[in-house]
């Protein structure tokens, strides 16, 4: 079995991923008693998010939050109300789904969405928010039962869709994906580029988990198929709610057996074995743009490289 040296000491927590500080309570959203109680209760805070996208601010003291509401100060009108959680001190959060976001509040307020706002935001504002966008994704993709075809409704505070013609209950969706920083003997790491990407920009090889298999299987299918690299030794190493539009990332660390390269051509255009000090060229000269920060892509080729990621 290989053991991967992490050779990055930055113990940043990956984004989305780090603890909120939010109870989901997922026990009080059916009910309605509770959701009305907390709804009206003084502390409540909440935002609107429309098409991914919420109203950010930057605090005195350098700080960006969610701009939060106390609910009865929200504009309830024409909203799908989610309730997403309370913290420890007792306040409730809940994201209104709306057409469009609110007027800003004043200048220094600015709509932005999860790419944006992910490493300005507090770990439980970013957490509210990756909820928020996940459940306003897949409200707007499941409007019907896949089962009669019927409009559904909305229920348990935006956690399930109801079929009133059949009964059936359809929950949010979350599609597996699997993303991996392989490895070869030589410890140089495999990079790609897919089609549609800039020029110059590589990451890390990713895709999602087929039916009846296993996530170690889909990472040494995924690798072959769009590298023609055989991988043997896989090691899980974190995840990442990725709701662009439902993914969660799997992310893992796997060592080659082979090394030649045959790129399918359709997802990866390209791909090359870069040892740090190539990769560290290819940065200064240009030639190579890194995943943007946000990612865990990012995080797993700085486990292998050493230290951050220039910006790209």
């Amino acid at each position: 079995m290989t053991t991967w040296t992490n050779h990055h000491t930055d113990d940043r927590p990956i984004t989305f991923s780090a603890p909120s500080g939010i109870d989901r309570s997922a026990h009080h959203r059916l009910d309605e008693a509770w959701l009305a109680a907390a709804w009206s209760h003084p502390t409540t805070r909440v935002f609107v998010v429309s098409g991914g996208q919420a109203l950010i601010d930057d605090t005195p003291d350098g700080r960006t939050e969610l701009i939060m509401t106390p609910s009865f100060e929200a504009p309830l009108t024409e909203a799908h109300r989610y309730y997403l959680g309370t913290d420890d001190e007792g306040v409730s959060y809940f994201a209104l789904q709306k057409d469009a976001l609110p007027g800003r509040m004043d200048q220094s307020a600015r709509p932005a969405g999860l790419r944006e706002a992910g490493l300005l935001l507090s770990p439980r504002d970013a957490g509210l928010l990756v909820h928020a966008v996940a459940l306003e994704n897949w409200q707007r993709l499941h409007r019907f039962c896949s089962r009669c075809g019927e409009r559904t409704v909305i229920a348990a505070a935006g956690h399930i869709r109801r079929c009133p013609a059949c009964g059936a209950e359809h929950y949010p969706r979350t599609d597996p994906a699997v993303i991996m920083l392989v490895t070869d003997e030589e410890d140089r790491a495999l990079l790609g580029r897919q089609v549609h990407w800039p020029e110059g920009r590589f990451s890390t090889l990713a895709g999602f988990v087929e039916p009846g298999e296993s996530i170690e299987q889909s990472v040494a299918r995924e690798v072959f198929e769009e590298a023609g690299v055989v991988v043997g030794d896989v090691e899980y190493i974190a995840s990442q709610p990725w709701p662009f539009p439902s993914s969660l990332m799997l992310g893992f660390m796997a060592r080659a057996t082979s090394s030649e390269i045959q790129v399918d051509g359709e997802e990866i255009e390209e791909a090359r074995w870069f040892s740090r000090e190539d990769l560290r060229a290819a940065f200064e000269a240009g030639e190579v743009l890194p995943p943007y920060g946000i990612s865990i892509a990012a995080r797993l080729i700085e486990l292998w490289y050493g230290k951050p990621l220039p910006k790209p």
